[in-house]
């Protein structure tokens, strides 16, 4: 069984949602990300989403982009974000990794040789924002013949035959992008949220994550209570870059952010 069903699991029987939060690999340098992951999970968080820096993230905000930007500026490199994973696991061998980026520095360097190296890093699953289903399956199976999860990504827009095909091909989790536009965006309509999250569970039976305008402890908790999964990015990159230079105190204030949004979600 995954790391990311047996999580997911666990929560479920505490009565609990998860948290999942994305932070970018190398941002703001490559020797912050292990410690600002252990942090994460100190405060709280039950699934990392760490993103491979890429130099056109077409489906991020400007605050994303920065983040790969900064970690580019270092020399950040998917194999850094493996090793990233690799020290991480030396300390803790529970907390779900998912990969979230772009394909290609993935073809870069060879589907079968990058699913390698990240079984042997302890990656638990990806999110490649460009691979959808449809177009997945040449190498779906060689992800999830390595035990890897594949996430994939439902937007409001998304018809329910294409919400059925990404129910029967996902696995771990699915990925809800509770707005339309990039990440980043803050309007969120928490009681349209619902109406699509029933619409999606017609079709999904793996828990339900929701990203996209999650700020605050309060509006994790109105998602918690509809959802299986509470995802948050650029509330806590906007934090590490406000204080760039300054990698602990980035360390301490996304810490209180994830610490707030547990202590709300778990009210």
């Amino acid at each position: 069984m995954s790391r990311i069903k047996t999580t997911f699991e666990a929560l479920k029987a505490q009565g609990k949602k998860a948290l999942i939060p994305y932070i970018t690999g190398g941002d703001p340098l490559k020797e912050a990300t292990v410690p600002m992951m252990h942090a994460l999970v100190d405060a709280g968080s039950d699934i990392i989403e760490l993103g491979v820096p890429f130099s056109d993230p077409m489906a991020d905000g400007p605050t994303i982009q920065l983040a790969c930007e900064r970690a580019l500026e270092h020399g950040t490199s998917l194999r850094d974000v493996l090793a990233m994973v690799k020290e991480f696991r030396t300390t803790n061998t529970e907390t779900p990794v998912v990969l979230m980026g772009y394909l290609n520095p993935v073809e870069a360097m060879g589907y079968q040789t990058f699913v390698d190296r990240a079984v042997e890093a302890g990656v638990d699953g990806v999110l490649m924002v460009d691979l959808p289903p449809e177009e997945a399956c040449d190498v779906d199976s060689i992800f999830k013949d390595a035990g890897l999860d594949v996430v994939y990504l439902i937007a409001p827009t998304t018809t329910d035959k294409r919400i059925e095909s990404i129910g029967k091909s996902g696995s771990g989790y699915v990925y809800y992008v509770s707005l339309k536009g990039v990440t980043g965006s803050k309007a969120l309509d928490v009681d349209d949220v619902a109406r699509n999250l029933e619409r999606i569970r017609a079709h999904v039976t793996i828990p339900v994550g929701v990203g996209f305008g999650i700020q605050d402890g309060a509006t994790a908790a109105k998602v918690a209570a509809i959802s299986d999964g509470v995802i948050v990015g650029s509330a806590l990159v906007n934090r590490i870059a406000a204080n760039a230079t300054n990698p602990k105190q980035a360390q301490a204030e996304v810490s209180d952010i994830i610490r707030s949004m547990r202590t709300a979600m778990d009210a």
